[in-house]
């Protein structure tokens, strides 16, 4: 969810109750009058303090909070309400950036400005609570009270329960291949009002800046030329993808195909998998067929059929399979931090000790490092993760003695100056080996 919902006693929580009670009791109701509650101000004032919160980059603009600031929030907000109560109130480009993914291709990030990352965080005040009523219990992402964590739990649970001939599926592109007609009937079979249907179609076609590689700002139109595709980045994509993915998640259990191959489906965002009790290559072959009529594409090098126990499949960061107990030598089905994840914290793990200077405090670079141990650690201490949480520790105390050594100038590994322990009991190291099973049903 995006930062912090107000609190019970705030008008625009009892406003956002009200919009849901009525979605949920109502459930073919089409909500006639939001456009003007997106510019209240007390809608728009949290909306900023939600954005602020989780800060972000400046977008085409330049803008910054600080720039905000010093121009004044109140005059800022006062002109902001008035160009959408007006309807003056146009989208500007988006910024595009690249991040890098773990299999060195680039994930592309959309960055609006401020400005228009407040009003889509205003708009989403007023529309979440109306879809949350509709979205299935199978999808995970982006909403309250569910996790991409509970989403891993319930495949872990109908894995247990017999469905162990799995689709592992992928899409290729979901957000970008996203098409505008087909979601804006979507949107549309909640909310008849106009005006808030049409700035969310801005919002889909605003163009879209990047630099090329000399550094020249370069602009394109793709999302209003293909009509396709939401930016990964912007606040409301989130709904606007969990929407969407609705359409697939729903017609697969009216269209009969849950009971006719005992199948579930588990979905956070683009990512899916469908647990079979049988015909599992039926299954695949429907879901091929629906993603078609949805004008989704299916990343067919990456989606396959996976028969547990004699096989494994990864999930949000988990790999499923056949695991043995340490203490029985026991067969059962269990989850386990993926190999690729671990990799990739103890990467993170260098590059943070790497670029950390030697003039500072042995306790300021444990910090940092505790801070991106604990972090990856509360997410993946489920299943039988004792094997991956000492594996990482031991790499986190190999790059810690490293940077001592360097910062000491000792000779030879530091071992004897900085065992496992002291670096532990006196520098405050988080051992992962002693990392607290917050969950009962974090056991294996």
């Amino acid at each position: 969810m995006i930062g912090e919902k107000p609190t019970n006693t705030d008008p625009l929580q009892k406003l956002r109750a009200a919009l849901h009670d009525k979605a949920k009791s109502a459930p073919n109701f089409r909500f006639y009058s939001l456009y003007d509650k997106v510019y209240r101000r007390d809608v728009l004032t949290a909306a900023y303090a939600q954005c602020h919160a989780n800060g972000g980059a400046p977008g085409v603009d330049g803008q910054t909070f600080d720039d905000i600031g010093k121009y004044g929030l109140e005059r800022w907000l006062d002109e902001l309400t008035e160009e959408l109560r007006t309807k003056r109130y146009q989208p500007q480009p988006v910024r595009r950036v690249y991040l890098p993914k773990p299999d060195g291709k680039q994930r592309p990030l959309g960055i609006p400005t401020i400005r228009d990352r407040v009003v889509q965080t205003a708009a989403l005040l007023i529309l979440e609570p109306i879809f949350e009523a509709d979205l299935q219990p199978e999808q995970y992402a982006y909403r309250e009270n569910h996790s991409a964590r509970e989403a891993v739990q319930e495949v872990h649970r109908l894995l247990d329960q017999g469905y162990r001939a799995v689709v592992d599926a992928d899409l290729s592109g979901y957000f970008d291949s996203i098409p505008h007609v087909e979601l804006m009937r979507c949107v549309a079979r909640r909310v008849s009002d106009k005006a808030l249907l049409h700035l969310i179609k801005q919002w889909l076609v605003a163009p879209v800046e990047e630099l090329d590689e000399r550094g020249r700002v370069h602009r394109t139109t793709r999302n209003k030329d293909t009509k396709r595709g939401t930016p990964q980045g912007a606040p409301i994509s989130p709904l606007l993808a969990n929407l969407y993915m609705r359409r697939f998640v729903l017609g697969w259990k009216t269209l009969g195909h849950e009971t006719r191959y005992q199948a579930r489906i588990v979905n956070y965002a683009d990512d899916f998998v469908i647990l079979c009790r049988r015909r599992a290559e039926d299954a695949l072959a429907t879901m091929r067929d629906m993603m078609g009529r949805l004008k989704l594409t299916v990343n067919e090098t990456k989606t396959h059929v996976c028969l547990l126990p004699a096989e494994t499949f990864d999930f949000l960061g988990y790999t499923f399979g056949r695991m043995y107990s340490p203490r029985t030598g026991g067969a059962y089905l269990g989850a386990r931090p993926a190999r690729k994840k671990v990799l990739g914290i103890c990467r993170q793990i260098n590059e943070l000790v790497r670029k950390l200077p030697t003039f500072i405090l042995p306790e300021a670079l444990v910090y940092q490092v505790n801070q991106v141990l604990r972090g990856w650690a509360n997410y993946f201490s489920y299943g039988t993760y004792t094997p991956a949480f000492h594996l990482v520790h031991r790499h986190a105390c190999r790059r810690v003695r490293r940077w001592l050594r360097r910062k000491f100038k000792w000779e030879g590994q530091g071992y004897d100056q900085y065992p496992d322990s002291r670096l532990e009991q006196e520098l405050g190291l988080l051992n992962l080996a002693r990392f607290p099973r917050r969950h009962s049903w974090a056991k294996p």
